[in-house]
């Protein structure tokens, strides 16, 4: 076994998906040099073209770091993008179907900081959307420049759907109504894989009740999760709303474009 260092923290990794991230970072320095047409050719800034073989490393190697912290944003990133690709088809397919969606396609929007008037947002009423995703990213003290760029999505209209979903998860927290607590996460988590079929989000739902205490477990199945499964499957794509025109709608108004009920009313429940 081998430690690699990721952003301050050691993990361990098979020898095997070691000489696979080893070939990557050779790959990465080579694909600056070569010709587009090349093999080693880029399909958009930033990517890192990988086999199939070197796709399962990666996958096995972020999925069993990702599991032992839920919060290594990096680990899952890498899980979903070299795990997504037949549901990233079936997103993009319904994206297309959908008006909204094909703008969104089309113009390619990005949710960031250097894209986002707050001052506007703070100014708008409580109760609208902007203001409560505001009001989101200030109490959990999360931004959306957190968010990974994609890497190992070898097409470039895929990769832009799954920047997408990244970086819509927060919204998503902010319209279901859920914190970043663990409970929170996970039942986002059913939403999520309901919603968009991705392994990552699957494995997430399935997985992510392990790490909850009995009184949020009970929670969870008795409440959150049968909601979270059943808006995830009835909801219009939420991958298909053009968010950055809707801050000035009212956060009840959206939810009943989506088809989201509110959140079930729950009682205290231990960390």
């Amino acid at each position: 076994m081998f430690r690699v260092n990721t952003v301050g923290r050691f993990i361990r990794v098979s020898p095997y998906t070691a000489l696979s991230l080893k070939a990557l970072c050779v790959r990465q320095q080579h694909t600056s040099s070569e010709s587009a047409d090349g093999y080693y050719g880029s399909l958009y800034p930033g990517h890192i073209p990988t086999t199939v073989l070197q796709k399962a490393l990666l996958a096995v190697g972020s999925g069993v770091a990702a599991l032992q912290n839920p919060y290594r944003h990096d680990m899952v990133a890498v899980l979903g993008e070299t795990t997504g690709y037949p549901a990233l088809i079936q997103l993009r397919n319904r994206m297309r179907d959908d008006p909204e969606g094909d703008i969104i396609l089309t113009e390619r929007p990005r949710i960031r900081l250097s894209t986002l008037d707050l001052s506007k947002m703070a100014s708008l009423p409580d109760g609208s959307f902007g203001r409560e995703y505001l009001r989101f990213l200030d109490d959990n003290k999360v931004t959306p420049d957190s968010r990974a760029d994609v890497k190992f999505v070898d097409d470039e209209e895929l990769a832009y759907v799954m920047q997408r979903y990244r970086e819509v998860h927060d919204l998503l927290h902010t319209i279901l109504g859920m914190p970043t607590n663990m409970l929170g996460e996970v039942a986002v988590k059913w939403f999520e894989a309901a919603q968009t079929g991705l392994p990552m989000c699957v494995l997430g739902a399935t997985l992510g009740p392990l790490r909850l205490s009995s009184s949020r477990l009970g929670a969870l199945f008795s409440s959150l999760g049968p909601w979270a499964l059943q808006n995830g499957r009835g909801a219009r794509c939420v991958l298909s709303i053009f968010y950055e025109r809707r801050w000035e709608q009212s956060l009840e108004d959206l939810r009943g474009e989506l088809g989201i009920q509110p959140p079930p009313l729950l009682g205290r429940a231990s960390p």
